[in-house]
């Protein structure tokens, strides 16, 4: 009896950190498993593949060097070649289909959908790929839903103020 007494407050307990960090549902954005992303503060629309099964999100750095802590790379032809220059925040460990490789980590601001946010952003050379920027689940969390079965649901706005 006593057990069955001491079950109840901790599964109560135990499930009111989850209840208190919810976000409504109203609050998130559906978006689908391609969507375009402006990239601030450069205003460049970049389609991006949206991977649930990515932690981190990942950038198309080409002809990438590391110099000072600072990461220099371009982007491709199509999208003006533009040159960019990030600081490093850390180097992370990432897994990938060819195995676990050190990249560098930047934070870039971007719009996906009606949200504008920063987000952590691993650099590689992905030539290889379709898109230019994989979105994974830390940018996701707590903002978006995805509708996997969609794409290009919502056209991505910069809104104006806080960053979300």
């Amino acid at each position: 009896m006593k057990l069955g007494s001491l079950i109840v407050p901790f599964a109560l307990t135990a499930l009111l950190p989850l209840a208190a960090g919810t976000v409504d549902a109203a609050e998130k954005v559906t978006i689908g498993a391609v969507e375009d992303v402006i990239v601030l503060p450069w205003n460049l629309t970049l389609p991006a593949r949206i991977d649930t099964g990515a932690l981190t999100s990942s950038l198309d750095a080409r002809e990438l060097t590391v110099r000072d802590n600072k990461a220099l790379f371009r982007l491709r032809n199509e999208y003006g070649s533009l040159r960019l220059s990030l600081p490093i925040i850390e180097w992370r460990y990432i897994r990938s289909a060819i195995g676990r490789e050190r990249r560098p980590v930047v934070e870039m601001e971007i719009c996906l959908g009606r949200k504008r946010f920063r987000t952590q952003v691993t650099l590689k050379d992905r030539s290889r790929v379709s898109y230019p920027l994989i979105v994974g689940r830390r940018a996701l969390q707590g903002r978006f839903l995805v509708d996997v079965s969609r794409s290009n649901v919502f056209p991505p706005t910069c809104p104006e103020g806080p960053l979300q």
